[in-house]
């Protein structure tokens, strides 16, 4: 999945994005609110995170824009503020939820989990696609019982497939939700780690649950049952 974060405190935008990243997040992270407000309206995320009061352009301001312009990705406010009025403005212009600093950087993530898992009508923190089990908060895979060890980027791929489970992923569009804005990813990245993902979630009777549509893109829906 992949998070804008504007944040202008430098500690702790780079507390946050570490934070993220470590969860397998893919997150671009910026101070200026020109810049953020640029990547909000044109680059494609599963979640925006503002500061009320970045500079130059305010995460108000942003999130305003944001919905004129007929976005609905989930936004999750910041705030060194507490006032009852400054929430209701916050959430009245459309954001999704509000989170007052100082706070806990495992509050946050929780709340980032659960903005995601609406935005893709998965209620549940574990998603089951016929023997493959992903539990999105602890960030863990299993296959017919087994557990799979991936990397944050295999986990990423897997879980942003799995919210679309049965339905065709175009390379594109991974790319948008698995590399930052400051990456250049090769032309076959995208290839190489749906390799990886399917070789790991291969069992001796059973190929991978991921599917591949020539020049289409990908999908995942349960592997069909051994002869």
């Amino acid at each position: 999945m992949r998070l804008l974060l504007v944040e202008d405190h430098d500690l702790l935008r780079e507390s946050l994005r570490d934070g993220l990243a470590a969860m397998g997040y893919v997150v671009d992270a910026t101070g200026d609110g020109e810049e953020g407000r640029w990547h909000a309206l044109h680059d494609v995320y599963d979640l925006l995170i503002l500061d009320i009061m970045v500079p130059k352009v305010t995460g108000l301001d942003i999130l305003t824009q944001l919905r004129a312009a007929g976005k609905a990705v989930p936004v999750l406010l910041l705030t060194a503020r507490d006032g009852i009025e400054d929430r209701v403005e916050g959430l009245d212009l459309g954001a999704d939820d509000y989170l007052t600093k100082p706070f806990a950087v495992s509050e946050l993530l929780a709340r980032v989990r659960a903005l995601i898992r609406r935005r893709h009508q998965a209620p549940h923190p574990v998603i089951s696609i016929g023997d493959l089990s992903i539990d999105t908060v602890n960030r863990r895979v299993r296959r017919a019982g087994t557990e799979v060890t991936l990397t944050p980027r295999e986990f990423a791929l897997l879980e942003y497939l799995a919210v679309r489970a049965g339905a065709v992923v175009t390379r594109a569009e991974l790319c948008e939700h698995l590399y930052e804005f400051a990456s250049d990813p090769d032309s076959n990245a995208v290839d190489v780690l749906v390799s990886r993902l399917r070789r790991k979630l291969t069992l001796p009777d059973s190929p991978a649950p991921v599917q591949t549509r020539r020049g289409y893109g990908y999908l995942l829906e349960p592997s069909p049952e051994p002869a």
